[in-house]
């Protein structure tokens, strides 16, 4: 994969995305300076002066609604902000919304993922022109007659610009019925505002199919669902840039741009491993004889602790989890602790399973815990189709604050499905991913009208938890996934949303009713997702000191999270550990402050007092560039006393910037391994994660 080819593209192709709608844009005198009213027309068309040509720009029909609702969008968005930033916010929100599906549909052509399996973006023969330009009719996209004839004019006058927008529209909504959070109905002023071309050279579209190789895309020749993610990550440097060099408080909206870092793939599988992939381990390490045919209580405990870390590094070389790292040599007490946990939380079928990411971004994790998942699903005896949809459905969850990541993130799931099961795509198939929403703009009088037919005891019941969890959802864009929420009775309140009062006669007060329904249910499933305890919560969390936090989030922090409240890496981690059940493991990368300052001592002693640190990679500087430093561990959510954990310590010296290859390496060698028993830390003053002081080899 060529990450310089990649990252190119992506800087380049947001800020021609953004010239490109503002110029649509201004042609309708919507511009950074304001708005301009519409020329005086006699006949159902507005026209604008265009400064440019001198001539005027003309708009009819369904333009002239989608042209109104852009303007009203900007107008609500100025509440909160200026005109310019309203205009700039909303004008990028549609460059974004256009990327993140021209990459969706770069990646679905070049794997046959398509429904009508012909090219959108491209040409098989490698014309200019795409196939679905070249040949429309035999993408069976259902046109209406106004349509087709619409298309057999373009063809006729060699428009192929227009020709390819009206087409790549048609597609786009189509494919609403299969990933419908992805490909939303554009008959809007997404629609409006679309300003791509595949005449142009120097257009997106072309960049995008020659500046990228194909087979970067394509699974079947090495290609991955991963360049997702590389995708969205290098098309928020310049935002992300930029809100560091203000040197002031990171607004609201430019949190996700600001917070989020690719994770390496070898460091997410070192996390996957020994998180989901131990739950595995931990159940088979335990069954049976073993090769010299003894059963472990015909040995010494010298040699069934041997046999239980060879049987651990056997299990992990037949899955291919080759960042599997074994539990070190245990006593005979710490065997037993561990035994007896064992028996208690032994699941009993891998579709009992959940994990989350509750910082998902663009689902690099949540990708590659698929494909373990789907490994102990075959260990089992599942079919790869049937464990697919089971996975969808039953195991994989995930959060975050930004909503086009989001979209990423439920893309790169349900591709990474279809690569298993070739019927997901039937847009009938769950999956549980969400952007966490906010309950701010939602009408709250249309809860009257819910309920309908419920007892007075079951209504009154629904209504207070409903306007409970409305209030905390209030600004949860400015929280994301640290909100601390109420768990409900979520069963009783789908009942009391659906049960909307189908006899109720419009009116001002009862407008809206069935989307007021729809947005309910999908912050039912939210919060739902967020009270949920689970086996492995593992995680990427956004970085920003508090420094950078405005008023509400530093206040939110401080008041719910005293003890980690100095950074959002450390929030989250704290978190997470109220995410995973006691039996369960939390994986995370984030910054090491938490493992040595005293401003984090009270989080460290509850820590080692109540949980147990399984693994650690102790990074050091690099993995993000330049960075500040990172370790990635591995924490068992409940404490073992005197457990030895193991440690890796990759990196020399701490000053240095490392080559992350350098550091993955390091990782297959016999060197710096420590082995650690956490009292250990516990008996020097703020309990220093100083796991080098004991004997390494």
């Amino acid at each position: 994969m060529n990450k310089t080819a990649i990252k190119n593209f992506a800087i380049w192709a947001r800020n021609k995305l953004i010239a490109d709608i503002q110029y649509r844009a201004g042609l309708m005198g919507i511009t950074a300076q304001g708005i301009k009213n519409a020329l005086p027309q006699s006949t159902p068309t507005m026209e604008f002066y265009d400064i440019g040509t001198a001539e005027p720009y003309s708009i009819t029909g369904n333009a002239i609604q989608q042209r109104q609702k852009l303007v009203e969008i900007i107008r609500q968005k100025e509440w909160d902000s200026d005109y310019s930033t309203a205009y700039k916010y909303i004008l990028e929100e549609v460059a974004y919304t256009w990327f993140n599906r021209l990459i969706a549909i770069r990646f679905m052509e070049v794997n046959d993922y398509l429904p009508s399996r012909i090219r959108v973006l491209s040409s098989e023969s490698g014309k200019l022109e795409p196939d679905l330009v070249t040949t429309p009719f035999d993408a069976d996209l259902d046109f209406t007659p106004a349509e087709e004839a619409t298309i057999q004019r373009l063809k006729t006058d060699n428009a192929l610009d227009e020709l390819f927008r009206l087409l790549f529209i048609k597609q786009c909504n189509a494919l609403n019925e299969i990933l419908p959070a992805l490909f939303e109905k554009t008959s809007d002023y997404t629609e409006l505002l679309l300003n791509l071309s595949v005449v142009d050279q120097d257009g997106v579209v072309y960049h995008l199919i020659h500046d990228i190789d194909e087979d970067d895309f394509n699974i079947e020749k090495g290609g991955q669902v991963e360049i997702i993610g590389w995708l969205y990550q290098y098309y928020n440097t310049e935002p992300k840039n930029a809100a560091f060099a203000k040197n002031g408080k990171i607004t609201k909206d430019e949190i996700p741009a600001v917070t989020q870092l690719f994770t390496p793939d070898w460091i997410v599988r070192y996390m996957v491993q020994n998180s989901l992939g131990r739950l595995f381990i931990d159940k088979r390490k335990s069954e049976g004889i073993f090769a010299d045919g003894r059963s472990l209580d015909e040995m010494t405990w010298d040699e069934a602790e041997e046999t239980r870390i060879a049987t651990e590094k056997q299990l992990a070389e037949q899955m291919e989890w080759k960042y599997y790292l074994p539990e070190a040599a245990q006593t005979k007490e710490v065997r037993e602790q561990l035994d007896k946990i064992q028996q208690q939380s032994e699941y009993k079928d891998v579709r009992d399973i959940k994990v989350i990411d509750p910082c998902m971004g663009s689902g690099h994790i949540l990708v590659y815990a698929f494909d373990v998942l789907m490994q102990m699903y075959e260990d089992a005896g599942y079919s790869q189709r049937d464990a697919a949809k089971s996975i969808l459905e039953n195991n994989l969850y995930g959060l975050d604050i930004d909503d086009r990541a989001y979209q990423l993130a439920y893309f790169a799931v349900m591709m990474k499905a279809r690569q298993y099961n070739r019927r997901i795509l039937n847009g009938e198939i769950a999956c549980h991913v969400y952007a966490i929403q906010e309950s701010n703009n939602i009408n709250r009088a249309h809860l009257k009208y819910l309920g309908a037919g419920m007892d007075d005891l079951e209504v009154n019941t629904a209504r207070v938890q409903l306007e409970g969890l409305l209030d905390t959802l209030q600004d949860a864009k400015e929280y994301g996934s640290i909100l601390k929420v109420e768990s409900y009775n979520w069963e009783l309140l789908r009942r009391f949303v659906s049960a909307a009062d189908a006899g109720t006669q419009i009116t001002m007060d009862s407008t809206g009713l069935e989307v007021t329904e729809e947005q309910l249910m999908t912050l039912i499933s939210i919060v739902e997702t967020m009270t949920r305890k689970y086996d492995a919560v593992v995680t990427n969390p956004p970085y920003m000191g508090s420094a950078g936090m405005e008023a509400k989030l530093s206040g939110y922090v401080k008041k719910h999270y005293p003890d980690s409240k100095s950074d959002m890496s450390t929030v989250c981690m704290e978190k997470a550990m109220t995410m995973c059940k006691s039996s369960g493991y939390v994986a995370m990368i984030n910054i090491p402050v938490w493992m040595f300052l005293t401003s984090y001592t009270k989080l460290r002693k509850e820590l080692l007092s109540l949980k147990t640190i399984s693994s650690m990679l102790h990074l050091g500087r690099g993995v993000f560039g330049a960075d500040f430093g990172t370790t990635a561990f591995v924490i068992r959510n409940e404490r073992i006393f005197s457990f030895k954990g193991v440690y890796r310590r990759l990196f020399d010296k701490p000053s240095l910037v490392d080559n992350e290859a350098a550091k993955q390496k390091l990782f297959f060698s016999d060197k710096k391994w420590f082995f650690a028993i956490q009292e250990s830390f516990m008996e020097i003053t703020d309990t220093p994660i100083v796991y080098w002081l004991n004997d390494a080899s």
